[in-house]
């Protein structure tokens, strides 16, 4: 009795495929991945440099400090502009993963059997993104505002 196993389909998809595979086609359709891979890539380098930048301003901030109060200001210091650089991170992720997705979408529409098909569907999906990075930007703001009420009282 004869059984088709799944290691069996796709040696078998794979034997009746095997000319059509194009490593030059393959490569060029995999440049958006990698180029992908590698804007995240350089925001986490860039990101990471930016928070030991802070770090050693702020190890070099108590060097000199001798009263409890100087400390109490320069912690004080440190961590607003810990939440600063945290809020820019956030917004660069967020508008990183942005543009990724919209470019996908794009890619999307572009290789679809009917564009026109999909039009309406990419226009919806773009805009659903665009509004939820709206709606975290209120949100920023508003964490902001409420921590910035709270060092003032």
């Amino acid at each position: 009795m004869f059984t088709n196993t799944s290691f069996e389909s796709i040696t078998k998809s794979f034997k009746e495929n095997a000319e059509k595979f194009n490593p030059a086609a393959s490569q060029e359709a995999f440049k958006p991945v990698m180029d992908n891979l590698k804007a995240w890539g350089e925001l986490a380098q860039a990101q990471v440099q930016v928070a030991q930048a802070a770090a050693a301003e702020t190890l070099g901030s108590f060097k000199d400090i001798k009263e409890p109060k100087a400390a109490f200001e320069a912690m004080k210091a440190s961590a607003e502009n810990g939440l600063a650089i945290a809020a820019q991170n956030l917004k660069d992720v967020t508008a990183l993963g942005l543009a990724q997705f919209h470019s996908g979408i794009e890619a999307l529409e572009k290789a679809h059997p009917v564009p026109e098909a999909f039009a309406a569907v990419g226009k919806g999906l773009k805009t659903a993104a665009t509004k939820m990075e709206e709606a975290l930007e209120s949100t920023m703001k508003s964490g902001a505002a409420a921590v910035k009420k709270a060092r003032a009282s």
